[in-house]
């Protein structure tokens, strides 16, 4: 398990100002950066990269590892994407389906996964 650089506190307070409007880069990037080390707590492993350019990313799920160069799995999106499926209010299906998350691999889907952190309606 990776060391937590975002404390839980500051995500989720970084997480309501972005849902509640807020554009300030800061929160955006806390936000981001959280979620993304809670996909990792919650699915763990080295086998697929998500990536949310230019905010942050994470190895995760368990399975074949790779140690050099651009694993074999690679999910990207934007914030406001990663933000979405990470908490609900977007789903997996309807990301990728809307051309929301580029995934190369057999196994870059989050399917079942999400969300990582679930936020009333």
């Amino acid at each position: 398990m990776a060391r937590r650089r975002i404390q839980p506190a500051a995500g989720l307070a970084a997480l309501a100002a972005v849902e509640a409007g807020s554009t300030a880069r800061a929160d955006i990037a806390t936000a981001v950066r959280f979620l993304l080390e809670e996909l990792g707590e919650l699915a763990p492993g080295k086998s697929v990269e998500v990536r949310v350019p230019p905010y942050g990313a994470v190895q995760c799920v368990g399975g074949l590892t790779h140690t050099r160069g651009t694993p074999p799995n690679v999910i990207e999106m934007d914030a406001e994407t990663w933000i979405g499926i990470a908490t609900g209010r977007l789903s997996w299906g309807d990301a990728t389906a809307a051309a929301r998350v580029l995934a190369s691999g057999s196994r870059a889907n989050l399917d079942g996964l999400l969300p990582v952190v679930r936020r009333p309606r």
